[in-house]
C-alpha cells in the first residue's frame, strides 16, 4: 500500500509524542503540528480505517504494527538527517526542520549511503 507524505507525517508525530508523553490524543497532535482540529479528526480517521493506529474509547492513540514499522522508519530518518545537517554545521532547528522536507522523498540508496557515512564519522571520532 502507498501511504502519502501526510500519513507519514501523522504516524511520526504520533510516535514521537508517544515517547514524550506516553499517551497520545488528536489534540496533542493538533498541537505539535499545528494543523486544525477537524483536518487531524480526518486523518485520524483514515489511518484507523487503514490498520495504522487504533484508537481507545478515551480517544487515546495507539500505532499498530504497520503504523508503528512506517513511523520508526521515518522517525530514523528524520534523525539521521537532523545529525548530517548538524555535523555540516547547521543549527539543530534548521537541521530538523530540513530533515522534515526531505525524509520522504530520500531514496533508499541515497539515504543508506549516508548512514554509512555518519558511521564512518562516528568511528573516526571514536578512534582519535
Amino acid at each position: 500500500m502507498v501511504i502519502h507524505e501526510s500519513a507519514e507525517d501523522y504516524l511520526e508525530s504520533i510516535l514521537v509524542l508517544q515517547q514524550r508523553r506516553g499517551q497520545v490524543r488528536s489534540i496533542d497532535i493538533v498541537n505539535e503540528l499545528g494543523y486544525s482540529k477537524p483536518s487531524v479528526s480526518i486523518a485520524m480517521k483514515k489511518l484507523r480505517e487503514n490498520g495504522y493506529i487504533t484508537m481507545d474509547a478515551d480517544g487515546s492513540i495507539t500505532l499498530n504494527e504497520s503504523g508503528m514499522a512506517i513511523a520508526s522508519r521515518i522517525y530514523g530518518r528524520h534523525k539521521t538527517l537532523a545529525k548530517l545537517f548538524m555535523q555540516l554545521g547547521v543549527t539543530p532547528e534548521v537541521a530538523s526542520e530540513d530533515a522534515c522536507k526531505v525524509e520522504h522523498d530520500l531514496s533508499e540508496e541515497t539515504y543508506g549511503c549516508i548512514q554509512q557515512f555518519l558511521d564512518r564519522m562516528m568511528e573516526k571520532e571514536n578512534e582519535g
